[in-house]
C-alpha cells in the first residue's frame, strides 16, 4: 500500500497519465546488469542476458529467474547487478579516461564503478561514502570490480570539498533521497516515507551540493540525480543551488531516454521505460582560475615486489607505489596528499611486503587479466566449485599462479606441479 499523501501528490504531478503510473507500478520490475570493461572487451555468452539497456552501452537487461549474482562471473567482477535507471546519470556526467571524476555518495558501488569502466583505469577518482557500513561495502566493490585507481574514502562532503577544491572535471551528487522511485523494489522505502523525510532530504541534498560546488573546477560539470520523483528534492533542489551559486548554469546534453525539464532537469519514469524513477540534472561551472593542487609524494618500489612481478611477468599502469605499514599499494599518479582522511581504499592493493618474499593481494588478481603464471579451468568445472569452496584444486603449474575460470582471473594460487593451495579469501569462500 503507497501512502495516501504520496498518490494525492503524485496525481497533481502527473495528470492525465497519473493512471498509467499506477499501472507501471504493478508490472513485474525489470532487472539489469552492466558488464564490466575492465575486465575485457568480450561480452560472455551468458543465457540470462536480454535485450541491452538503450542509455547504457555495457547494461543488458536479464532473466530474473537466472539469479546471475550466484555466478561466477559475479565473484570475477565481469559485471555488476544495477538497476537499469540508475545506470543513467553516470552516462550524463561522461567521464572520459584521464580525468579527475568524483562520486560524492558513492555506496554501494553501481555508479562508481561504472564511472571506472568509463575512465578505463586512466586519471582519478575519488569514491566518498559517509556511512561507515556502506563505505566498507564500497570498498569491496571496488575490489571486485578491479578499479585500480579510486580512493575511496569515508569522509563528510564538506571535508573533502575544504582539501580538494576546484580539483576535479566532473563530480556526481547521487544524494541521499526520500526513495520514492524504489517503492516497487524495496518496501523500507515505502514503511519510511512522509512529508517530513522529503524535507529532511531536501534540506541535507542542499548541503551536499554546496560542498560539491567547492570540489568543480572551473569550466567542470556537475550531475545531481536522485531516485525520488519529490519536486522538493529534484527541481527545488536544483533551483536553490542555483540561486545560491550563480557560478553554476543549466547544461543541455542529449537524452533522449529521459523527460526533459528546466534548469538541466531530466525526469525518468517508470511508465514511460523499463526501469524505476530517476531524476538527474546537468550544470556547468563557469570557466576561470583554479589552483593546483600538487600529488602526493614519490615512495620507491620494494625490492621483493619487483622481484615477483618479474617473474609473473606484470606490468602496472601509470600510477605510483605507496607502503601503509606492510602493505604495498599502488595509487594514482595525480593523487594529492591524503594525510588525516578516512581512507579505506587508496589504490590497488598490491600485497604484503614480508622479509624476502612478497604475498600477493586479491585485489591484484582481479585486477590481472593474465601473467606468465596462470591455470584456466571451465567456468562451470567442479575445479572452480572447488576453489570457490576454499579447497586444494589439480594443475600442473608451480608457484604463485593466477586462477581463471573461463578466462577471468577470481583469485590466487601456489602450485607445487601436482596440485594448486588455495589462497581464495577466507571471507568470500561459499
Amino acid at each position: 500500500m503507497l501512502p495516501e499523501l504520496f498518490l494525492q501528490r503524485m496525481k497533481a504531478q502527473l495528470g492525465p497519465e497519473y493512471e498509467k503510473f499506477l499501472k507501471s507500478l504493478e508490472r513485474p520490475r525489470a532487472v539489469a546488469l552492466r558488464m564490466n570493461p575492465l575486465k575485457g572487451d568480450q561480452i560472455p555468452d551468458l543465457p540470462f542476458l536480454g535485450n541491452p539497456v538503450p542509455w547504457e552501452p555495457m547494461g543488458y537487461y536479464y532473466d530474473p529467474e537466472a539469479r546471475p549474482g550466484l555466478h561466477v562471473y559475479h565473484e570475477a567482477g565481469v559485471y555488476y547487478l544495477q538497476e537499469a535507471s540508475a545506470m543513467a546519470p553516470v552516462s550524463l556526467l561522461n567521464p572520459q579516461p584521464g580525468e579527475r571524476v568524483c562520486d560524492l555518495c558513492a555506496a554501494p558501488g553501481g555508479k562508481t564503478s561504472q564511472i571506472a569502466g568509463r575512465m578505463l583505469g586512466e586519471g582519478f577518482l575519488l569514491c566518498n561514502e559517509i556511512n561507515p557500513k556502506r563505505a566498507k561495502i564500497l570498498s569491496r566493490n571496488m575490489e571486485r570490480m578491479a578499479v585500480s585507481n579510486a580512493l575511496v574514502t569515508n569522509e563528510h562532503p564538506a571535508n573533502l570539498a575544504a582539501r580538494f577544491p576546484g580539483f576535479f572535471d566532473r563530480v556526481l551528487v547521487d544524494a541521499p533521497c526520500s526513495g520514492e522511485g524504489m517503492f516497487r523494489k524495496e518496501e523500507a522505502a515505502v514503511t519510511d516515507w512522509s512529508p517530513e523525510t522529503v524535507e529532511m532530504c531536501a534540506r541535507r541534498q542542499g548541503e551536499i551540493l554546496h560542498s560539491a560546488a567547492q570540489m568543480v573546477r572551473p569550466g567542470g560539470r556537475l550531475v545531481y540525480s536522485t531516485c525520488t520523483f519529490a519536486p522538493e528534492e529534484d527541481e527545488g533542489a536544483v533551483a536553490a543551488f542555483l540561486a545560491a551559486h550563480p557560478e553554476f548554469t543549466p547544461e543541455t546534453v542529449d537524452a533522449p531516454w529521459f523527460v526533459p525539464g528546466e534548469n538541466g532537469s531530466h525526469r525518468m519514469w517508470p511508465h514511460k521505460l523499463l526501469g524505476e524513477g530517476h531524476f538527474a540534472a546537468v550544470l556547468r561551472k563557469a570557466e576561470g582560475e583554479s589552483e593546483e593542487i600538487p600529488a602526493g609524494k614519490e615512495e620507491k618500489l620494494p625490492g621483493e615486489w619487483t622481484k615477483f612481478a618479474k617473474e609473473l611477468g606484470i606490468h602496472l599502469p601509470q600510477g605510483r607505489p605507496m607502503l601503509f605499514g606492510q602493505t604495498l599499494w599502488w595509487v594514482p599518479a595525480e593523487m594529492p596528499d591524503i594525510k588525516g582522511l578516512k581512507v579505506l581504499r587508496p589504490g590497488l592493493e598490491l600485497g604484503i611486503v614480508k622479509k624476502d618474499r612478497f604475498e600477493p593481494a586479491h585485489a591484484l588478481a582481479l585486477w590481472l587479466k593474465t601473467c606468465t603464471n596462470t591455470q584456466n579451468y571451465p567456468a562451470e568445472s567442479q575445479e572452480i566449485r572447488d576453489y570457490l569452496h576454499g579447497e586444494v584444486i589439480p594443475g600442473k603449474v608451480k608457484g604463485w599462479c593466477l586462477v581463471q575460470a573461463g578466462g577471468y582471473s577470481i583469485g590466487w594460487g601456489k602450485g607445487d606441479g601436482n596440485q594448486i593451495k588455495n589462497h581464495y579469501p577466507k571471507g568470500l569462500r561459499r
